[in-house]
């Protein structure tokens, strides 16, 4: 048994052949034969089959009803044998096709193939419906319906559904293209190179979301409105399912539709690069011979094609055969002004979808803020995506339906009093929901935490007051948007013995941004001490392994922008790693392997070094102390590096004071997980000093202090737990004599 090939009829067939089976089976009828189709082809008006049907009806004067009934009556007697040959339907419905149902689908691709088609569409089966042999031919035939006249009638191109290519001018002429904004400094340099006598081919390089493809809709546009390049009516445009279908046939039948007019092949990157990489091999011979047809005379194609910098350099600018034939036109990224122009032009689309009002100065903040905080995107794409994301936050928080039928509505506690009106404030939030970066304009709790940011560092960090104090100084001028925007919030130098606070003031700080102290992007510097190991960072360059890898902290940034970056005794990595730091502290970007920028203007980054350490014994730091330090530093690490730092902080030693309340903080730690089991804990103080007294090295911080917790407190307090098993809501008193920590139950 045989079964219709689904590549063969286009999708409006496929629903009219599913109409047909249900008309068959309400004539209680086992085999499809032509009158069910042609009775689908009148009952729905938006298949082409039906237009012409109507057409011609109104040209030869007889009635489309009378035609419908004459049908039916054919077909009550219609008796057609089973061939073994079924359509299956979409929902897995098998149905049986008549012997002429398959002369119809064969002449019907005939047909279709004869117009440049790769689908069989109702105009074609309609067509070979008409033809003597089909029982359906004396229906048609006696009301003038014949193929001359039909195929005369698909010749209109208002008729015909091209199913393979589309026209963009025929659109346009037929206002179903949408207005561009024309960017007239580049229309004139296509204009100027599609004028040349030969060689007329232009490839289109740009980041993608660039606008190249709203520049070709700008010369359709133009070219429908009398306006264009002189011997050139058409852009051709191949169907993406098309190609995929075959991409051969594809081509040719676009080359051909597009004879005296421009064949526009996006990403044409695709078609060249070898079987390892173009997607569509096959046809990289058929699109150099169509670079090679361009005669002058006006009957060959002008090929528009677009691709970006990078798959310009990677495959396309080593073939001979476009670079002879061709021009590279570069489409940079628009300014603000332009952007704002674009958005406008596509306001009024944007407010009809979504039943919004947009103000102007929605338009403008949506140009800024993408420039600055979309950075994976370019302009004017990133803007238009930024306004499309805050549309349907403003739709949705004012409960209107995103679709037919009844949906919950989401409330965003933050908008207050919705109007259906897009302003600045609405894109925005947009914006920080986008990326996670505080944009929006802070609120009074919000304000307030923020100017008590200092005391709450120190709920974590004890003692440093001029780190703590430099670290919020600068978070806070970034925060109200005093900083210069291409730069990080601020670049730090943290130097200190071991233990004293450096990594700790990094959590502190991520724990207060992001109430999420992993929030950090930690790197030990350690690991880095090689020349190779910059492209763990960055990512290798091409051709090398792990290139489509990406790199650690270049990839990490463009995840999460709004971040804690720490470069764990960076002393340590190697001068081709500062010089990746330099770029990072002074212009707040980083370009990885593959031609990427990850943008730190909203990263901390701190850095810690333990230079000068030795120094560093006392806890009040003297100039002369503060010299020797610096003396070493200045030393080790370039001037260029240190005079891109904002700050370069001394920590200075712990003092047993300092040390008492960092080992409070940590036993508060314990005490929390006591509490999951429902037991509390208290420490006397007899047991603080004794557990301090443990620390036989005070020089290093309070690192020691976690061992001596663990060793002293934590293991025997779990053998004690185990023995004691305390009731929930017990309390776990610990105390200290000449043998060590005591533990008991109130």
């Amino acid at each position: 048994m045989g079964t219709l090939n689904p590549d063969i009829p286009s999708e409006e067939l496929t629903r009219a052949l599913e109409e047909a089976g249900t008309i068959m089976a309400g004539f209680r009828q086992q085999v499809m034969v032509p009158e069910h189709l042609l009775l689908a082809f009148l009952d729905n008006k938006q298949y082409a089959a039906h237009g012409l049907l109507a057409r011609l009806a109104g040209e030869r004067g007889f009635d489309l009803a009378d035609l419908i009934h004459a049908t039916e009556d054919q077909v009550r007697t219609r008796r057609a044998a089973d061939v073994d040959f079924d359509f299956i339907a979409q929902d897995g419905t098998r149905v049986a096709l008549g012997n002429e149902m398959l002369v119809v689908l064969d002449e019907g691709r005939t047909g279709a193939r004869a117009r440049d088609e790769l689908w069989v569409g109702t105009e074609d089966a309609l067509v070979a419906m008409s033809q003597s042999g089909i029982s359906t031919a004396g229906l048609l035939q006696q009301r003038g319906i014949t193929p001359r006249t039909l195929r005369t009638l698909l010749s209109d191109s208002d008729l015909a559904r091209g199913t393979t290519t589309r026209d963009l001018v025929a659109l346009a002429r037929e206002g179903q293209l949408q207005p561009v904004h024309f960017r007239q400094d580049l229309l004139r340099d296509l204009f100027n190179l599609l004028a040349l006598a030969r060689d007329r081919h232009v490839i289109l390089v740009g980041p993608a979301g660039v606008g190249k493809r709203s520049l070709v809709h700008g010369l359709a546009l133009l070219i429908a409105e009398g306006q264009g390049p002189p011997g050139l009516g058409s852009v051709v445009e191949i169907a993406e399912p098309a190609l995929l279908t075959d991409v051969s046939l594809a081509l040719q039948a676009g080359r051909r539709k597009a004879a005296g007019g421009v064949l526009f092949l996006p990403n044409m990157h695709r078609f060249f690069g070898g079987v390892l990489h173009a997607e569509f091999p096959k046809a990289q011979a058929d699109v150099q011979r169509a670079f090679l047809d361009d005669r002058g005379d006006g009957k060959g194609a002008v090929l528009l094609g677009t691709a970006t910098g990078a798959d310009y350099e990677a495959r396309l600018v080593s073939d001979t055969t476009l670079s002879e034939h061709s021009h590279v036109l570069k489409v940079p990224e628009p300014d603000h002004d332009e952007t704002v122009d674009i958005l406008r032009v596509h306001k009024p689309h944007v407010e009809a979808d979504y039943a919004v009002t947009i103000t102007d100065e929605a338009l403008d903040v949506a140009a800024t803020l993408a420039k600055r905080y979309l950075a994976d995107a370019v302009l004017p794409a990133s803007a238009l995506q930024l306004l499309h994301r805050a549309c349907a936050l403003l739709r949705m928080s004012t409960g209107v339906d995103l679709s037919e039928g009844e949906r919950p509505r989401i409330a965003f506690p933050t908008m207050t009093a919705p109007d259906n009106q897009l302003d600045a404030e609405d894109v925005t939030l947009a914006t920080s929901l986008m990326t996670g970066i505080p944009v929006a304009k802070l609120g009074a709790d919000e304000r307030s935490r923020y100017a008590h940011m200092v005391e709450h560092l120190h709920r974590r960090i004890i003692g440093q007051a001029e780190a703590v104090l430099a670290v919020s100084r600068a978070v806070k001028t970034a925060r109200v948007g005093l900083k210069d925007p291409r730069r990080p919030i601020g670049s730090f130098l943290f130097l200190g013995p071991t233990g004293v606070g450096k990594t700790e003031l990094a959590k502190a700080l991520a724990e207060f941004l992001f109430d999420d102290e992993q929030a950090t992007v930690t790197l030990d510097m350690s690991e880095y001490q090689q020349e190779h190991t910059v492209n763990r960072l960055i990512g290798a360059p091409p051709g090398y392994v792990g290139y489509e890898g990406g790199g650690q902290l270049t990839d990490a940034i463009r995840d999460h922008p709004y971040t804690v970056v720490l470069f764990d005794e960076v002393e340590k990595a190697h001068p081709r790693v500062l010089d990746i730091l330099l770029q990072v502290m002074e212009e707040g970007r980083l370009t990885d392997g593959q031609g990427r920028t990850a943008n730190f203007g909203e990263a901390v980054i701190i850095m810690t070094s333990n230079l000068g350490s030795e120094y560093l014994t006392e806890p009040v730091l003297t100039d002369e102390t503060r010299d020797r330090v610096m003396g070493l530093v200045k030393a080790t690490l370039r001037p260029e590096f240190l005079n891109r730092l904002d700050e370069i902080i001394l920590f200075h030693p712990l003092s047993q004071d300092q040390l008492r309340k960092i080992l409070g903080l940590m036993l508060q730690g314990e005490a929390r997980l006591l509490e999951a089991r429902g037991v509390s804990l208290e420490v006397s103080n007899d047991a603080y000093t004794w557990m301090l007294a443990q620390n036989e090295h005070p020089e290093w911080g309070a690192r020691p202090l976690r061992r001596i917790i663990r060793r002293y407190l934590r293991e025997p307090l779990a053998d004690y737990l185990l023995a004691a098993d305390p009731e929930p809501g017990a309390k776990v008193l610990v105390d200290a004599d000449q043998e060590g920590l005591t533990f008991h139950t109130s």
